[in-house]
């Protein structure tokens, strides 16, 4: 295990003792779901997560997730929130940071007007409205398949990322996408290929606001339109005994709608929080189960364990220790079906204070996270959880 601390957050701790250093194992991942604007979130808990030394050795996303995976991956550990601010900076450049005074109903207010604002005129250092809807372009042709154009997406991360650093450096990356004629899912991996902006771009590009991105003569979509999460990609090419903290941007639970706002926002909620619950219960239920396979495999006496039927079954049932630390984004009142694209800075500002805060409270309640780590088993934990 390699030793790290986490008291040094720069996130203001409660007055209790102060928990012991975490005990990580041999690695680190870092899984970043796809959100939008809420993306700012995940770039908060990178931000708290390296103050508190806990070092990152792969990092996978999907969508907004890929674009803030790829500027960890592309820069030096003391860079690296440094480039993640100037990009969140940049994209919620457009909509300043306005002080308000009216309570909820005005934020939600601003927040509808924020995103209206960002539908009509798009997100600097990211995408734009094309002058023609997609029916007056050629059939066949990026226009014609999108309202948006995200060729400026492409200047701003080649200014922010080292891509010889991203592909040959210490930290793996893997970003998912869909192939548009076969429909299959994808990651491209820093360890298997050469990433560039395309497929940094492939991950996010969301159909019909963002064009198919190219590559290699082939067509790709964003992979949260078949899953919002890396983790089962992660978990299947798992080395060694891992840590993985999974943001995402969309909580499961939630309270009843009661308006058409709100029912915008819970049916997205439910669509990309839903697979992601799906596939971390059953990987993980899986693992039990082979844990409990191995035990009872130990239990055997000597004669029976080379038995051919016995040994399949150990074969099988052999893996790596995981636990698993969710960190979920829960909206505030104001946020409506429309927070994945309101990119304004007053919002921006408070999303990434969220995954801050969310690290501090993790690491004070780390007790249990440690000891799991230490005993080798397999488990999940929300630690951040209000409750």
């Amino acid at each position: 295990m390699k030793p790290a601390t986490i008291t040094g957050t720069s996130m203001p701790m409660p007055e209790t003792s102060a928990p012991p250093p975490l005990p990580l194992p041999d690695q680190v991942a870092l899984v970043l779901q796809g959100g939008g604007a809420l993306g700012a979130y995940q770039a908060g808990v990178y931000e708290a997560l390296a103050a508190a030394a806990i070092e990152i050795d792969w990092v996978a996303g999907i969508s907004i997730g890929a674009v803030n995976a790829a500027i960890i991956a592309g820069n030096p550990p003391g860079r690296r929130v440094e480039r993640l601010r100037a990009f969140w900076d940049k994209v919620s450049g457009g909509l300043p940071n306005v002080p308000l005074w009216l309570g909820d109903q005005m934020r939600e207010a601003m927040h509808l007007w924020s995103a209206g604002w960002v539908a009509a005129a798009g997100v600097p250092g990211f995408f734009t409205p094309r002058i023609l809807p997609p029916m007056l372009a050629t059939a066949g042709t990026p226009a014609a398949l999108s309202f948006y154009d995200n060729t400026p997406l492409v200047s701003t991360l080649d200014s922010l990322i080292d891509w010889d650093l991203l592909n040959d450096g210490p930290v793996r990356l893997s970003v998912g996408a869909v192939e548009l004629e076969s429909g299959n899912f994808h990651y491209f991996d820093s360890r298997n290929e050469r990433l560039d902006a395309r497929h940094i771009m492939a991950s996010g590009a969301l159909p019909p606001g963002l064009p198919p991105v190219e590559i290699d003569g082939k067509l790709w979509w964003d992979g949260g339109l078949v899953s919002n999460t890396p983790l089962v990609h992660v978990l299947d090419r798992q080395p060694c005994d891992l840590l993985v903290f999974q943001v995402d941007l969309f909580a499961a639970a939630n309270a009843l709608p009661r308006t058409m706002m709100d029912v915008l926002a819970r049916a997205k909620e439910i669509q990309f929080s839903s697979r992601t619950r799906q596939v971390s219960d059953q990987l993980l239920r899986l693992r039990q189960e082979r844990e409990a396979i191995r035990l009872l495999l130990d239990k055997l006496p000597p004669g029976l364990r080379d038995d051919p039927q016995v040994s399949l079954l150990a074969e099988a049932s052999r893996e790596h220790n995981v636990s698993l630390v969710q960190l979920v984004y829960r909206a505030n009142a104001w946020e409506g079906g429309a927070r994945d694209y309101e990119f304004s800075a007053r919002t921006m500002a408070e999303h990434w204070a969220a995954g801050q805060a969310a690290v501090a409270e993790t690491i004070d309640r780390s007790n249990l996270l440690a000891r799991n780590i230490l005993d080798g088993k397999t488990a999940a934990f929300d630690l951040a959880r209000p409750e």
